[in-house]
């Protein structure tokens, strides 16, 4: 077994005890491995130990990838912020974008995907932490903007996405995880037909499973170390 094959497992290991340990069903969380800055032999490597989905931020280094890997039976998606210029592409090759915090930018999406495809799924990305270095809405202005994207054509609102701030105090993710899944049973009480709480990565995985976490963001336990300043 290679050394991501194992680290895959280990992370599956450790899925599954988050889950068990909340009394939530086996599989309630999916595995989405964050393989921005990691090259495309890595990620073949973790697609032949049963990886399928795949977290890329950087629009520039993701198009080759995805060309790359074009012989794959990859899910694609984009979890990084994205600029206006950068939809066509997103609309185009992504399955999933985690990062919405602006109306315009769902519908640039909107109207750029095409109507070969299934609908895009997004997620609003949700700034708990008031850092003005993340993206993100604040968690009053979430609600307004998932009304607002409901009934775009071609997306499909799934919930929320958050990260929370560095501490070296773990009740404040944890906390953190547990507003964002507050917001989501919100819009549900609203009648929106959310499922997704896209939160945790390789240090905090369990405590965001534990609070509720649908798709957790794990790229550092999978891979290894990468460079200074890149989250997962």
């Amino acid at each position: 077994m290679g050394a991501i094959s194992a680290a895959l497992q280990a992370c599956r290991d450790r899925i599954d005890g988050a889950c068990s340990r909340a009394a939530r069903p086996a599989g309630c969380a999916r595995l989405l491995a964050v393989s921005k800055t990691f090259s495309t032999e890595a990620i073949r490597e973790a697609h032949d130990a049963g990886q399928t989905a795949f977290g890329e931020s950087y629009l520039q280094e993701a198009l080759p990838k995805l060309h790359a890997l074009a012989d794959l039976s990859l899910e694609w998606h984009f979890i990084g912020p994205l600029q206006s210029n950068k939809t066509r592409a997103v609309a185009e090759r992504f399955a999933w974008v985690h990062a919405i915090d602006r109306e315009k930018i769902a519908q640039r999406l909107s109207q750029q995907r095409p109507v070969t495809l299934p609908p895009l799924n997004v997620c609003i990305q949700v700034n708990l932490s008031g850092e003005t270095s993340k993206h993100g809405v604040g968690a009053d202005q979430a609600l307004p903007l998932a009304r607002a994207l409901l009934d775009l054509p071609r997306l499909r609102l799934r919930g929320f996405m958050t990260l929370p701030e560095a501490s070296g105090d773990d009740a404040l993710p944890r906390a953190r995880f547990r507003t964002l899944a507050q917001l989501l049973a919100r819009a549900r009480s609203e009648g929106m037909a959310l499922d997704t709480l896209s939160m945790g990565m390789s240090h905090d995985m369990e405590a965001a499973i534990e609070e509720g976490a649908t798709i957790v963001r794990v790229g550092t336990a999978i891979f290894g170390s990468r460079a200074a300043g890149a989250a997962g």
